[in-house]
């Protein structure tokens, strides 16, 4: 006769954080509202001059800074990658027809 006595733990799996850089939101510049007042900011942050500064650098720089205020930044994160990249081309192939089949069948 075999006693066994168990006991039986679930964790909760931790995700791994991947820090990325916080990027200015440029996708901002589609809406109309945001495009305007990008524009009248940075061209006070240019004093209003026509011309740019021969300085590409100190430009750059300036409309960086502009866009991170009047844009917003994202918060870093992201969706994890699925890493389809290692999928032989067999598996892509099934793949791709099971998504055809399902668009078809929507």
């Amino acid at each position: 006769m075999v006693v066994c006595r168990m006991t039986l733990m679930v964790c909760k799996k931790k995700r791994s954080k991947i820090e990325i850089e916080k990027k200015t939101k440029w996708w901002n510049l589609k809406k109309e509202e945001c495009c305007e007042e990008f524009r009248q900011k940075l061209k006070q942050a240019l004093g209003g001059q026509v011309l740019l500064p021969d300085d590409w650098e100190t430009t750059a720089e300036l409309i960086r800074v502009t866009g991170r205020k009047v844009l917003g930044v994202s918060s870093g994160r992201r969706k994890e990658d699925k890493e389809t990249w290692w999928w032989n081309e067999e598996v892509q192939d099934s793949i791709q027809r099971k998504r055809l089949a399902k668009k078809k069948w929507d």
